[in-house]
C-alpha cells in the first residue's frame, strides 16, 4: 500500500539540483528554523494559506507515493538522455522519511538525489542514503552554539549523519549557504574543510551566496522576516577547500 506525503511544489527542468536536467520535488516540513530560510512556506508540515498579490491559496497538498512516482517516471526518457533525474528537497524531506523512501523505491532506475540538512536520526538518514544515487548535504555552521542560535537546532545529529554519508560510498555534494557575518568566517570555512578532507564520495563543495530576496515570501504565509545579520554586507569567500583536494564552486 502506498504511503502519502505533503508537497508544496514540483519544479521541472531544474539544472542546479544535481546532474543533468532534473525534476525537483519540494516536501513540506522542516525541523530547523534557519534565520535566512528561503522557503518559509516549507517550514510547516501541513498545508497552509499563502497570500500572493491579494489572492489566497492553499500551499501544500497531499499525494500518495504511487501517484507521484507515476508523474516522475513520465520523464524517464528525458532523464536518461540528459543524465538527469529527480531531486527531493524541502523543507526537510527526511521529515517524511517513510513517504520519501516509498517514492525512491518506486523510481529506482533513474538518478535519485536528496537535498537535506542532515537533521534526522541516524537510522532514518541511513535508510534514505541507501536508496539514493547522490546526496546534497547542507553544512551551515560547525560551531554548536552558533548553529543553535541561527537554526534553532543542535548540529550534533547533522555531524553524525555527515560521518555516515562519508562512509556510505555514495556520491555527495556539500552546500554551504554563505550568510554575511554568520558563517562566512575564516574559522567556519577552515573547520568545514577539515570535516570534508579525504571524503571519497565528495564531488564538490558549493558556496551559495545570500540573496536579499529571502524575506519576500514571509508575509505571504503570515510570518515576519527579521534576520539579525547585515543583509547588505557582501559575504566573504574563503577557499580552504581546493588546497585539500576538494573542488569548490561558488554560486
Amino acid at each position: 500500500m502506498a504511503t502519502s506525503g505533503i508537497l508544496f511544489s514540483i519544479e521541472e527542468f531544474a539544472v542546479n539540483d544535481g546532474p543533468g536536467i532534473r525534476t525537483t520535488v519540494f516536501l513540506k516540513g522542516c525541523p530547523l528554523r534557519c534565520m535566512w530560510c528561503h522557503n518559509p512556506e516549507g517550514q510547516s508540515a501541513h498545508p497552509q494559506p499563502l497570500t500572493k498579490q491579494g489572492k489566497t491559496q492553499t500551499c501544500g497538498y497531499s499525494i500518495d507515493a504511487e501517484e507521484l512516482a507515476r508523474k516522475l517516471l513520465r520523464d524517464e526518457e528525458m532523464f536518461r538522455d540528459s543524465g538527469g533525474g529527480v531531486t527531493f528537497t524541502g523543507g526537510e524531506p527526511l521529515m517524511q522519511a517513510d513517504f520519501l523512501c516509498d517514492v525512491l523505491d518506486r523510481i529506482e532506475g533513474i538518478h535519485r538525489a536528496v537535498e537535506t540538512s542532515g537533521y534526522a536520526s541516524e537510522e532514518t538518514f541511513a535508510r534514505v542514503v541507501e536508496r539514493t544515487d547522490m546526496m546534497l548535504f547542507d553544512v551551515k555552521l560547525t560551531d554548536p552554539a552558533m548553529h543553535k542560535k541561527y537554526t534553532g537546532a543542535d548540529n550534533r545529529p547533522i555531524l553524525r549523519n555527515l560521518d555516515i554519508l562519508k562512509r556510505s560510498g555514495k556520491d555527495f555534494v556539500v552546500r554551504v549557504p554563505l550568510i554575511p557575518g554568520v558563517n562566512d568566517t575564516l574559522e567556519n570555512m577552515e573547520a568545514t574543510s577539515l570535516l570534508l578532507a579525504g571524503a571519497e564520495g565528495l564531488k564538490r563543495v558549493e558556496l551559495l551566496r545570500y540573496h536579499k530576496t529571502a524575506g519576500a515570501k514571509y508575509p505571504m504565509v503570515g510570518m515576519e522576516y527579521s534576520p539579525d545579520f547585515d543583509e547588505d554586507a557582501v559575504p566573504q569567500i574563503h577557499d580552504m577547500f581546493t588546497e585539500r583536494g576538494i573542488k569548490l564552486l561558488v554560486l
